[in-house]
């Protein structure tokens, strides 16, 4: 019989610790998510956009936007932008609100994903398209290279692919171009990581168990 190790224990205790507390987190935020959420600024502003109850949506809080646009610059005029993990279409549509020329909203889930078409419709945003699909293998797609100018990425909690999320996007941006990202721990701290991306940290804050951060496509070098 294989005797295990007792460090490979302890390890594989850690790591389904963590697991289980990002799960926690998870349901936390979900359970505080408002159901209904506004535009902030631009041509459609204090527009209500619906929440569908769905597992873990969790639109991103409204200080929260109302910092990230902030950062941005409250005038995204040309803008191609991409949303990657939709949901609610809070930030692709504020975007688009504040003149992005092009937004994509991409959500897996087929109910969601009607109920975006549904707003997109009713606010005649010729400019946005929703595709139903996975963000990861969508965002994989050669074609996607260097295609927008800002990714927002909120991928949910408890699946744990906040790295892959950002494996993902960082081809799909521009150079200098920007990417957002939600995550329930701070993602910073990892200079290795970021240099091997090409992305330099611009800003990050926290709101609650959300931790947010907005990058910026380097060079490797200068990452």
């Amino acid at each position: 019989m294989t005797r295990r190790n007792p460090s490979s224990r302890l390890t594989a205790a850690a790591a389904d610790g963590g697991k289980a507390g990002q799960i926690k987190a998870a349901q936390s935020v979900a359970r505080t998510a408002a159901q209904e959420v506004r535009i902030l600024g631009g041509q459609w502003k204090r527009t209500p956009l619906p929440v569908p109850v769905s597992a873990g949506l969790r639109p991103t809080p409204s200080r929260v936007r109302e910092t990230l646009f902030n950062w941005l610059g409250q005038d995204l005029s040309g803008w191609r932008v991409l949303d990657a993990f939709a949901g609610s279409g809070a930030l692709g549509l504020e975007a688009a609100s504040r003149g992005a020329a092009e937004v994509c909203l991409i959500e897996r889930d087929p109910q969601l994903a009607r109920s975006l078409q549904t707003v997109v419709t009713r606010l005649k945003a010729a400019q946005v398209q929703v595709q139903q699909a996975d963000a990861l293998s969508w965002m994989r797609q050669p074609a996607r290279a260097q295609t927008f100018d800002l990714v927002f990425l909120d991928p949910p909690f408890d699946d744990d692919m906040f790295v892959d999320a950002l494996r993902a996007a960082m081809p799909c941006v521009v150079e200098q171009g920007w990417i957002y990202l939600e995550a329930p721990r701070a993602m910073g701290d990892q200079p290795e990581l970021l240099a091997e991306l090409g992305l330099r940290l611009h800003r990050h804050g926290q709101a609650g168990m959300v931790h947010f951060h907005l990058f910026q496509r380097v060079a490797v070098a200068a990452a």
